[in-house]
């Protein structure tokens, strides 16, 4: 069988595929895997009985359960769902959206494949390219360009903190955008690090996009205004030249794909074309359920009451245990400041971080190295090959079971 280029680089073995089927091995083939590799967000108890809640309500009122069975929704997601979400972001953060602001997709990764393919890659002003402010990045960014040399990226600034941890920031005296560049991008909490970039750092990078007449592209899938699994204060951002997109899967609905992307009306109208023309219409589950939460008021609860502070928690347990299982060894942990992972750096590494997950997964534990996530940083610097990410979404004692593993398989190394 002969592919297309196309086909040749979408069939082909990636990072994101990987940890996918590391998820799938782990969560369906083999249960008995420790699973702190992909994303898939906690079941937490008093979350999924407040979507059931919800759902119930919906799926028992026969006018809705045919809206949410039998009706196709609009190209740019239902207008009733828009015009609550703008109503309830204007009220929560002083915004001044319309429902013609707000589009809705199958998922937050098939809305930046659009987005990221809409602004980069080749065009009739030449190669186009997306740059990373601060890199690592989400790894499902890496082989989302229809063309090669899609993403420009700057090392970060690392600072050593105490007790053994580290922060990145943006390195604003190394930050040049190539001639190429169309967009800025970040994440907000960044996956895979949990760092959660300053509303200064995110002031400056907008104003460095609109200087350069290009948009910023804010990925908030763990962040403000929801599902806001941020430990440290993040004021949520919006302005005509921000392409914000949110997620509803990490308030745990990862199986609904629901994405939401927020811009300028001009921007969504042409996102809403390219997303009609390869989804047709969305998934009316999500944005259903999540109007419900809005009009009754639970969608702030649970955010702020069940979602955060299970995540806070874990990242708090998560840390104490690495410290534990990992001392006398050279590592640090990066400032947990958002998200669901802690990112490991391993000073000195005497084989790569591919390798220690090679060897992690043949002892039963899944984690994701850290070489992939460095996206368009091309050069072999070690620091790439000297980091792990490591979800904590899971029960407590799965997370000690998990790092004991992994604390084993370091502490061998180092002899």
């Amino acid at each position: 069988m002969q592919f297309s280029e196309f086909g040749d680089k979408f069939t082909g073995q990636s990072g994101i595929v990987e940890l996918m089927e590391d998820l799938g091995e782990a969560l369906t083939v083999n249960p008995d895997m420790i699973f702190m590799g992909g994303g898939n967000p906690a079941r937490i108890p008093a979350a999924e009985s407040l979507f059931q809640k919800h759902l119930r309500a919906i799926v028992e009122n026969p006018i809705e359960f045919n809206r949410l069975v039998g009706v196709y929704q609009s190209p740019k997601g239902d207008p009733s769902f828009c015009e609550d979400l703008a109503d309830y972001l204007n009220r929560s953060q002083g915004w001044n959206l319309s429902a013609k602001n707000i589009a809705i997709a199958n998922g937050s990764q098939s809305a930046f494949f659009i987005i990221a393919n809409m602004l980069a890659g080749r065009s009739a002003q030449g190669a186009q390219t997306l740059h990373l402010p601060l890199s690592p990045e989400y790894l499902g960014y890496a082989d989302s360009g229809l063309s090669a040399n899609f993403f420009t990226a700057t090392k970060p600034n690392i600072e050593l903190l105490d007790k053994q941890l580290f922060k990145y920031h943006v390195d604003f005296n190394q930050l040049s955008l190539p001639a190429t560049t169309n967009a800025l991008c970040v994440s907000r909490p960044t996956n895979p690090t949990g760092n959660v970039l300053s509303d200064e750092e995110l002031e400056h990078l907008s104003a460095i996009a609109a200087d350069q007449n290009i948009p910023f592209i804010i990925d908030g899938a763990y962040g403000v205004p929801f599902p806001d699994i941020n430990f440290v204060a993040a004021t949520p951002r919006w302005d005509n030249n921000t392409v914000l997109m949110l997620s509803l899967s990490k308030l745990g609905l990862p199986g609904i794909r629901g994405g939401i992307v927020i811009a300028n009306e001009e921007f969504i109208h042409a996102f809403t074309n390219a997303n009609t023309i390869i989804s047709l219409a969305c998934s009316t589950v999500g944005p259903m359920l999540a109007q419900s939460l809005i009009r009754s008021g639970d969608l702030d609860y649970l955010t702020q009451h069940i979602v955060k502070p299970y995540y806070q928690d874990s990242a708090a347990h998560i840390t104490a245990t690495l410290h534990r299982e990992l001392k006398g060894l050279p590592y640090r942990i990066h400032k947990p400041e958002g998200a669901i992972f802690v990112w490991v750096w391993f000073e000195d590494l005497p084989i790569t971080s591919r390798e220690l997950y090679e060897r992690c997964k043949a002892q039963g534990l899944l984690v994701v190295p850290g070489e992939n996530f460095f996206i368009g940083i091309d050069d072999d610097w070690t620091h790439k090959h000297q980091c792990l990410r490591i979800s904590h979404a899971q029960s407590k004692e799965v997370i000690d079971q998990g790092i004991a593993i992994l604390a084993r398989e370091a502490k061998a190394l180092y002899r």
